[in-house]
């Protein structure tokens, strides 16, 4: 039996995206295709994805809802089938998909994503154009409502299983949303969506979904401690039986060396030498100094605390001062913004610092880095890290989460084996950064050493191949109780 899937989230690669959700609910629409299942995304049509609304088919008209008129459209384009939710009321802005230009979140977010989790109720209640999903599967706090709703229905509807990517960010509003939301305030008790005085998109998930997953083994295990539950831990012990800890995979068709097209020059595990032209063309783009035989450290991140990255600006110039260069590519706190661009000034020939997003850059700095930084205080999966393994650029990481469930430390064990993939450290703390980065550049004076590891990262699994198993085994578990 081919499964049908209904995926509900507020991103979807390559059409709108903020972070890794994105790349993760884009990547599992399409590598579900080829495990006989057959996935739609439910998608908010914003401004910067309006285009895709020609040529689409109208499959719904849901009528004023949220405060204006509703339609459902459906579209294929780059491999996925989207379903979109067209409310120019809610979504028709400029600025980011949660932000206004102030860059504080829109005051009716309630709304943009409370109709987000109802119009996926809906569809997963109903089906759309002669279509019902088997299963729905809702993605973060943006569609935490989805089983909530599902629970308010009388009529029979699919099982649902939420997903957290981070549990940092919960959907909290004010109890006074509840009208407009159309949530049965019956549900506002500690038992149900209410957290604290107020409502919780999150929580009410992780009530009623009939399953929970996370993003890796260990991420799982960590929800359940107050150190990394966020005040949900009490929530996700009491289901410990009903959560799962998945890895996330990356998309290997577009993060792959050996035909990407942002790249000075491609390469695979058998042709190692050819890296070193990216590495040139990268120290180029920065204005840096050196002829590529210096160790290149990099960061692509959000910059936030949460990252590591204060801890990062304290632990660099040492490296540097041993002669390796960095390169920074990302943007967010405005005090980590201005740390790094105030290293860059430091060290104007090791250091470069570009504040914002380029894809293209990012792929290039996958490439031409010798290593990356992902010194996490806690870190779900992270993708980073296997985007850089896929390209042959060593992962420097906090040992938390994900991080910890991917890369495999080079101690003296994993050497003598021949199997480490990076570097891992802990405590999070400078200090044992410093000492990781250190222990990265003594390894990489061994070039024979440091290029076994590099092969072996290379050949680490880091697509959907293995994880894609046990989703679909979930999926048909559920659609046969």
């Amino acid at each position: 039996m081919t499964l049908k899937i209904l995926a509900v989230a507020s991103e979807c690669a390559p059409f709108a995206k903020t972070g890794g959700l994105a790349d993760v609910v884009g990547a599992l629409a399409k590598v579900l295709g080829d495990h006989d299942s057959e996935c739609r995304v439910l998608l908010p049509l914003y401004r910067s994805v309006v285009h895709l609304a020609e040529d689409a088919d109208t499959v719904l008209d849901l009528g004023p809802r949220f405060g204006g008129p509703v339609r459902i459209l459906s579209k294929r384009a780059e491999g996925i089938d989207l379903l979109l939710i067209d409310a120019p009321h809610l979504y028709d802005r400029p600025a980011q998909i949660y932000l206004d230009d102030t860059g504080r979140d829109w005051v009716d977010n309630h709304l943009r994503f409370g109709l987000l989790c109802w119009a996926g109720a809906v569809i997963g209640r109903d089906g759309v154009d002669g279509w019902r999903p088997d299963v729905v599967h809702a993605h973060d706090w943006q569609a935490g409502l989805v089983p909530v709703f599902l629970s308010q229905f009388d009529e029979e509807t699919p099982p649902c299983v939420l997903t957290i990517h981070n549990i940092a960010f919960q959907g909290i509003f004010q109890p006074s949303t509840m009208g407009a939301l159309g949530l049965n305030p019956a549900g506002f008790t500690q038992d149900g969506f209410e957290y604290f005085g107020n409502i919780s998109f999150l929580k009410g998930g992780l009530v009623q979904a009939d399953e929970i997953t996370t993003v890796s083994p260990t991420y799982a295990r960590e929800l359940m401690t107050s150190e990394f539950g966020m005040g949900l831990e009490g929530v996700l012990r009491s289901r410990r039986d009903d959560l799962s800890g998945i890895l996330n995979g990356i998309d290997t068709e577009i993060w792959d060396p050996g035909s990407d097209p942002a790249l000075a020059q491609t390469y695979t595990s058998r042709t190692l030498k050819r890296k070193a032209a990216n590495k040139s063309a990268l120290l180029e783009r920065f204005g840096l100094s050196g002829d590529g035989s210096e160790p290149l450290f990099s960061v692509i991140s959000r910059l936030s605390e949460q990252k590591g990255l204060d801890i990062a600006l304290q632990a660099l110039p040492d490296a540097i001062e041993r002669g390796a260069r960095f390169v920074l590519l990302g943007s967010g706190s405005a005090e980590l913004e201005k740390g790094f661009a105030e290293l860059a000034q430091r060290y104007p020939d090791r250091v470069g610092v570009e504040i914002g997003f380029d894809e293209d850059l990012a792929h290039l700095i996958q490439a031409g880095a010798d290593a990356t930084l992902v010194p996490s205080r806690f870190e779900p999966c992270g993708l980073t890290q296997l985007c850089a393994m896929r390209y042959g650029t060593l992962p420097v990481v906090s040992k938390t989460g994900g991080l910890a469930d991917t890369v495999i430390d080079a101690n003296e064990a994993a050497l003598a084996a021949g199997c480490a993939t990076g570097f891992q450290f802990a405590p999070v703390t400078a200090e044992k950064l410093s000492d990781a980065l250190s222990r990265a550049m003594d390894l990489y004076a061994d070039r024979s050493a440091w290029q076994k590891q590099m092969r072996n990262a290379m050949k680490h699994p880091v697509g959907w191949d293995s994880s894609v198993a046990k989703v679909v085994s979930l999926y048909r578990g559920l659609a046969g109780s």
